[in-house]
């Protein structure tokens, strides 16, 4: 260690030798981006395109279609609402439907086969509704027994699984039953098991889960519901999980604030991303699985590389995003949440993130 003297110009203090800087530790030269020949999209010249609204509730999740054509965004009321982002982003250029919901919506999440159907939730009605965007009409409406924080497709479109307040997991599945004429959304009997988060991987077989208060994740196969995997995740429990679209790493993130990187053949962790100070809500790879959004319980939301685990780019919010969700095709991301602050309106907020549309 090079010799410093102190404050007085004396001998080097004895609290000055032991002060290091850290220093984060270089990643491999082959997985940077300019070994590997990717351009890095120059983030810290894009601006967050927000939308506000005055409302003492929040917009609480937002997802896009799987053509990329339009965004959907819940909250603050009975209503889904569908944007065209390439066209306007002004209020009235939504598309509104109405009538599936007795109370907030508090979900929603679109067919991965079928860019116009799409399905949403509420807790306080327990209603489960599937749409279609070419009828302003509910095709189908279901009330859970117990009460539905968040709903997912499998990858086939023809299952979903259900993740209630209680962590408890349900199944529905469109077939045709025996007294049916067409095909209906039916729930499915499956053994009963915990999650707080829930994710088909990409073939359909296999389910990665969390559970808030668990610090581990749990790989399971489907529909044996068979637990593979447990592999240690987080301390404090953990809240958001992500997969790869490549295919090679499932991301969680948790209560402490860092974010872990799986090996989805090993199941071993091999990155951490530490960029966050603040309680992981919610994660989001980009279409090539090079970059990964992160929400928190922070007025921000980080981009990092992937390979390396480096922070690129922060994104100053509005207020803490409940949900973050890269366009399945380009560099761009939509966020939403609610600003809170004393001795001022309540403000909840729908934002967008890249270059223009």
């Amino acid at each position: 260690m090079t010799s410093r003297t102190n404050s007085k110009g004396g001998k080097p203090d004895e609290l000055d030798d032991l002060i290091e800087i850290p220093r984060l530790p270089s990643p491999p030269p082959h997985l940077t981006h300019a070994s590997r020949g990717v351009h890095i999209p120059s983030f810290a010249s894009f601006q967050p395109r927000d939308l506000r609204f005055t409302s003492a509730h929040p917009v609480t999740h937002v997802a896009w279609s799987c053509d990329g054509r339009r965004l959907a965004s819940v909250g603050i009321d009975k209503a889904v609402r569908l944007w065209t982002p390439e066209k306007s982003l002004e209020p009235r250029s939504a598309v509104q439907y109405v009538g599936g919901h007795d109370y907030d919506v508090d979900y929603v999440t679109w067919n991965p086969t079928h860019p116009e159907l799409f399905c949403s939730s509420s807790q306080r009605d327990r209603k489960i509704v599937f749409w279609d965007a070419r009828q302003s009409r509910y095709v189908q409406s279901y009330t859970h027994h117990q009460v539905p924080t968040q709903i997912n497709y499998a990858p086939n479109g023809k299952t979903i699984c259900i993740v209630t307040l209680s962590n408890q997991l349900s199944f529905m599945q469109y077939e045709q039953g025996e007294n049916e004429s067409k095909p209906q959304w039916n729930f499915v009997k499956r053994e009963p098991c915990m999650a707080s988060t829930a994710l088909f991987n990409h073939s359909g077989d296999g389910l990665a889960l969390s559970f808030y208060r668990s610090n581990t994740l749990i790989i399971m196969d489907y529909p044996s519901l068979t637990i593979r995997e447990q592999p240690a995740a987080h301390v404090g429990g953990c809240l958001a999980v992500a997969l790869d679209p490549r295919g090679r790493y499932l991301a969680s993130g948790g209560n402490d604030s860092i974010v872990n990187l799986f090996d989805m053949t090993e199941w071993i962790c091999v990155n951490t991303i530490t960029a966050c100070e603040d309680s992981i809500n919610a994660l989001s790879f980009s279409h090539d699985g090079e970059y990964l959004a992160i929400a928190s319980q922070g007025s921000y939301i980080d981009i990092c590389a992937v390979e390396t685990g480096r922070s690129l780019h922060r994104v100053p919010t509005i207020g803490p995003a409940p949900a973050v969700t890269w366009h399945p095709s380009k560099y761009v991301f939509a966020y939403c949440g609610q600003q809170n602050r004393e001795g001022t309106p309540q403000i909840a907020f729908l934002s967008l993130f890249g270059p223009g549309m």
